[in-house]
């Protein structure tokens, strides 16, 4: 099966599951042709029929439950209950039972594809060596949040780079249309359980934004409270692209146990309604794409971090035993080798999907 017939039949399962934005939908196809890094980013469900393939030793590795759809970009900040700024993994809409190197492996590979797109300035050994050192630091450690206001002060000042001008961030929210008519009433429901006050006045808009999940529903609720804007914002869940071609594997979304069992300090403002995903927007509470961040940084130590929050949410699984043995066994340079062979699959289903998209 091709790029082009995995999308097609791909597109068809998820149209049972949810409902389709095709605006966009076109959107993500167009995408995808941009470049290696966004088609990645775009396709999970093809990552999910070619990596136990290309990489099949890995994929019998000790499973966890894994975020599925990782990768350089599915990284952000949130408040937690006492206000502190917490930074780590941004989405989990693709949560599913998976070795522990599927996350490791397309991490790694996102970071060789988003140097090769002129999106980072590492290279690729380099960038897995980090990733790799940086979860056997969080193994060894037992994992800990990262809190931004404590012991991370390189990234802290990189994940506070966007948060210089939050009109920016509202302006953008005030010039999307109201919608019409209005959203399914269990969005509303949702949206309003997560409100600070249950009758405020709405505006409900549509958002564009981000890639694997583009072309599902994303409401946002704006109003202003008690001196200031709030935005909430439901997005459609379906279960994992993991599943989509298996007859036999259970349709569970599991985007909140996920949350719930790793080792983080949670947003209050992020929870799983139904088949919404619900969660707060703000300039401080959302995804940052590395063209967010200052030109200059400490890469290594950005991907470092980032091997380390993904350990975070493995731990959540209690194998870490487990995977310490099995990581012990991997021959060196085990990820970035992973990595280059994943990403040469990923640059020729690209070429493909250009050619013919």
């Amino acid at each position: 099966m091709g790029i082009r017939k995995a999308t097609e039949k791909y597109e068809a399962w998820l149209s049972r599951q949810i409902s389709i934005v095709e605006t966009d939908r076109q959107l993500k196809r167009q995408r995808m042709r941009e470049g290696p890094f966004p088609f990645l980013r775009a396709t999970f469900y093809r990552w999910a029929q070619i990596w136990p393939v290309i990489c099949t030793e890995l994929a019998a590795a000790p499973a966890i439950l894994a975020v599925g759809d990782l990768h350089v970009e599915n990284f952000g900040t949130w408040r937690d209950a006492e206000g502190r700024l917490i930074w780590g993994i941004n989405d989990f809409d693709e949560a599913w039972p998976l070795a522990y190197t599927n996350d490791l492996v397309r991490l790694a590979t996102s970071a060789l594809l988003a140097t090769r797109g002129g999106r980072l300035a590492i290279a690729a050994k380099p960038a897995s060596e980090a990733i790799l050192k940086g979860y056997r630091a969080a193994l060894d450690a037992g994992g800990r949040p990262v809190v931004l206001a404590e012991h991370h002060p390189a990234l802290r000042a990189m994940a506070q780079q966007r948060l210089k001008d939050p009109e920016v961030f509202w302006e953008k929210l005030d010039a999307l249309q109201t919608i019409k008519p209005p959203p399914p009433d269990t969005a509303m429901k949702a949206l309003r359980r997560m409100l600070p006050e249950p009758d405020l006045a709405l505006r409900i808009v549509h958002r564009v934004a981000g890639l694997g999940s583009l072309g599902r529903q994303r409401f946002v609720a704006l109003a202003d409270w008690r001196g200031g804007k709030i935005a909430r914002e439901a997005k459609a869940l379906a279960p994992s692209a993991w599943v989509w071609d298996s007859k036999k594997a259970p349709r569970r979304i599991l985007y909140q146990k996920i949350l719930d069992q790793a080792v983080r300090c949670p947003d209050p403002y992020v929870r799983l309604k139904g088949r919404w995903i619900v969660r707060r927007l703000s300039p401080d509470c959302g995804r940052i794409e590395l063209s967010e961040l200052p030109a200059q940084r400490d890469e290594v130590r950005l991907l470092a971090a980032m091997g380390w929050e993904t350990a975070n949410v493995h731990l959540g699984s209690g194998q870490a035993r487990q995977i310490g043995r099995h990581l012990a066994k991997l021959a060196p340079g085990w990820l970035h080798s992973a990595a280059e062979r994943m990403a040469k699959a990923v640059i020729a289903e690209w070429k493909s999907w250009k050619e013919v998209g």
